[in-house]
């Protein structure tokens, strides 16, 4: 009875793989490629305290994005620049164009493709809040690359 059993499946197992072999090339088992979806990408690129400088993470951050850009067509660059409410108010508005200017350069270090970029510098602006509570994360920058497809 157990020989039985094992020849059957033996067969079974054999019309199956003799199925396969019969598909065409580029027929089922062939591979389904989807296009790159060229939708707007935001990211956001921390600082640490009173500095421009983009840390390794926030250049890892860039590349990706840039990279993610390459296929498609890129309309704008937004990078807008923040602080925390910590120091002089003027202080805190030329950190913001520092870092705006930082994060405009790892962009195109990276081959961000041209594109037209809309640089802007809030400093401090908001980091406050109406009941005068600072709020966290404000040592960044927020770059939206707005993409269309080619």
């Amino acid at each position: 009875m157990k020989t039985w059993t094992i020849a059957a499946l033996s067969a079974g197992a054999g019309l199956v793989l003799a199925g396969c072999a019969t598909t065409p090339p580029g027929g089922a088992r062939a591979k389904i490629e989807t296009p790159a979806a060229c939708e707007n990408l935001t990211v956001h690129i921390y600082f640490e305290p009173e500095s421009a400088e983009v840390t390794e993470e926030g250049r890892a951050v860039l590349a990706q994005a840039a990279s993610s850009a390459k296929a498609c067509k890129v309309e704008r660059v937004k990078v807008l620049g923040l602080a925390d409410a910590v120091g002089a108010p003027a202080a805190n508005l030329e950190l913001s164009k520092q870092r705006v200017a930082s994060v405009t350069q790892a962009l195109i270090a990276n081959g961000l493709p041209a594109a037209e970029f809309d640089l802007a510098a809030a400093g401090q602006q908001g980091a406050v809040t109406a009941s005068g509570d600072a709020r966290p994360l404000r040592r960044r920058a927020d770059v939206t690359l707005e993409l269309t497809t080619p």
